[in-house]
């Protein structure tokens, strides 16, 4: 399969820069088979049935983007990609001469950093002060927007790039997906017999990364860390029971809960998914999917290609350009009923 086969063309306009005025104002497009429907996100209850099992990703944007210098005096820009324990994280690392090993850094004007060395793509990196890495991230740096987002992250992308639900620090791009819901659309769902359920997937960098290999097999997937709590899994047992449906609100969600199928069986526990899931996968745990729009040949785009069918989703992005829906993080929703 070649990954031209899920490329497009939209109108730059259509890139949502901004949030809508307030969550839950975008539209919603309800895609089942063929059939396209238009509709706007504060319909999706109507479209939830009792007994469903939402799962939302709670994971927490971290401020993962710091500036600083080298020894030498180099301007520097640090990208955390994964937080490794107190005081050690993996970073993507900007400057005009990679550094060395043992090399020092200053962030933030008075962040220390050892650089401890290089791990494929990223740097290893140990922050010197004493204190815990998550409060010197929240107190000194800057939340990581998507490269498609123009301007520098502000007071208002910090309160809405950010879900109402996130708990777990650690992404450094939101499961956007979850960003339409508000309090009241969740208790509206409980209150009409929908469970709600969670997991954590920490978002990393990779997720905005294009497949460039000319053939979609030649990919190679990031990695990223996983949490099914037991809670779910019984939730999602409970849900199969009383006939009711998985619904995954994003990618991320999906991702998670099909990463822990082992042996046919869904698994609490944690866990390192590199999973790709491209047209031709055999889905195990989800039946319908709520997610945002995506990037031209991205891993997204061909995930959801596997879930509602190749043609169909080419229709429902043909259709989403030419009704001018919103795209990318801070746009418009989509609702697909998995292709049997």
């Amino acid at each position: 399969m070649r990954t031209d086969e899920f490329d497009f063309l939209l109108p730059e306009r259509l890139i949502a820069q901004h949030p809508p005025e307030r969550r839950g104002a975008s539209r919603l497009l309800h895609v089942h088979g063929i059939q396209l429907e238009d509709r706007l996100f504060a319909d999706l209850p109507a479209l939830v049935r009792q007994h469903d099992v939402l799962v939302f990703n709670d994971t927490r944007v971290l401020k993962a983007r710091l500036f600083g210098a080298k020894a030498s005096g180099g301007k520097i820009e640090v990208m955390v990609e994964r937080v490794l324990g107190e005081h050690e994280v993996l970073a993507q690392v900007r400057a005009s001469k990679p550094p060395k090993p043992d090399s020092q850094l200053l962030l933030a004007d008075v962040v220390p950093v050892t650089v401890l060395g290089r791990e494929g793509e990223f740097y290893r990196l140990r922050f010197d002060s004493g204190e815990n890495v998550l409060a010197l991230l929240e107190r000194y740096g800057q939340l990581p927007l998507p490269p498609y987002i123009t301007h520098t992250a502000g007071a208002e992308d910090e309160e809405r790039y950010q879900t109402v639900f996130a708990q777990q620090p650690g992404a450094v791009a939101a499961p956007t997906a979850g960003l339409h819901f508000d309090e009241a659309m969740l208790a509206t769902l409980h209150a009409q017999g929908a469970q709600l359920a969670y997991v954590t997937l920490h978002v990393g960098a990779g997720t905005f990364q294009p497949v460039r290999a000319e053939h979609v097999h030649e990919h190679v997937m990031h990695s990223e860390r996983y949490t099914i709590p037991q809670a779910t899994l019984d939730a999602v047992r409970a849900a199969r029971m009383q006939g009711g449906r998985v619904i995954a609100v994003g990618t991320t969600s999906l991702r998670a809960l099909e990463s822990a199928v082992i042996n046919g069986e869904l698994r609490a526990g944690e866990g390192e998914t590199r999973i790709f899931i491209t047209p031709g996968y055999q889905f195990k745990v989800v039946d319908v999917l709520l997610t945002n729009f995506h990037l031209p040949k991205s891993t997204l785009l061909m995930l959801v290609s596997a879930f509602g069918g190749m043609d169909e989703m080419r229709a429902a992005y043909r259709h989403a350009v030419e009704n001018e829906y919103r795209f990318f993080s801070y746009g418009d929703a989509m609702l697909i009923e998995r292709k049997s």
